[in-house]
């Protein structure tokens, strides 16, 4: 017991500096997260009190406001930091691949399985909804790379649904924040032994991830393709 008291007291400084450090990220896009955590709390504690104060209990009652004043701000917390981290990565090159690390379990995400030279990319996910084909970037130039991914789809796994999803904020696209959301409310029409038959069929094609040393999550912005276009469109 005494050797696991020095591991608990190094990880306890090491999740405050995690959430001061979430939280200063969070000050950046949101200014006024101060004054709401605040008034959360404020207003939790000082309701459950009032009540404590009427039905006689107020000792009680206190202690309960403070216990759900913590968990009522360490919710609003957590929303308006997951709100704005969306926000700053709204728009990068790769984005999408960083909430698809995170969509959830029964999917099995593939990023970059094509790109042009202008940093147009779609990635693909499989899981009991299908296949799902995630494109960023320009509008008109992403609906080539959706195209001939879906000729290759229909090639590969004809008896599997494809959809296709475009992250942006403009009309019939997908917010980056609604992306994981709206791909778990796709209608599930496949089994478990079929979205594995699915991915092996898929993994034979190969990706643009296995021919070229490309880092996860968000891509450098001066990061540009060889001539060429994209080496999986020969």
């Amino acid at each position: 017991m005494a050797r696991k008291e020095p591991a608990a007291d190094a990880a306890n400084p090491g999740r405050l500096k995690q959430i001061a450090l979430t939280y200063k990220m969070t000050r950046k896009a949101d200014k006024k997260i101060g004054l709401v955590l605040a008034g959360v709390g404020i207003v939790v504690f000082g309701v459950l009190l009032g009540i404590g104060f009427l039905i006689g209990h107020p000792i009680y009652l206190g202690i309960l406001g403070l216990l759900l004043a913590f968990l009522a701000t360490a919710i609003v917390f957590g929303r308006r930091a997951e709100r704005a981290a969306f926000g700053q990565m709204e728009g990068q090159p790769g984005a999408a691949a960083a909430v698809l690390d995170n969509v959830g379990r029964g999917w099995t995400t593939t990023p970059a399985v094509a790109m042009n030279r202008n940093q147009d990319v779609v990635h693909r996910a499989v899981g009991k909804a299908g296949i799902v084909l995630i494109a960023e970037g320009n509008p008109n130039r992403v609906k080539s790379l959706l195209a001939a991914e879906k000729k290759k789809m229909n090639r590969i796994v004809a008896d599997v649904p494809v959809h296709d999803l475009v992250v942006g904020t403009g009309e019939g696209q997908v917010e980056l924040k609604k992306l994981r959301t709206t791909m778990l409310k796709l209608p599930r029409v496949l089994s478990g032994p079929q979205v594995t038959v699915t991915n092996d069929r898929l993994r034979a094609l190969g990706d643009l991830m296995s021919n070229m040393p490309l880092p996860k999550g968000p891509m450098p912005k001066g990061m540009r393709m060889p001539r060429g276009g994209n080496p999986r469109q020969r």
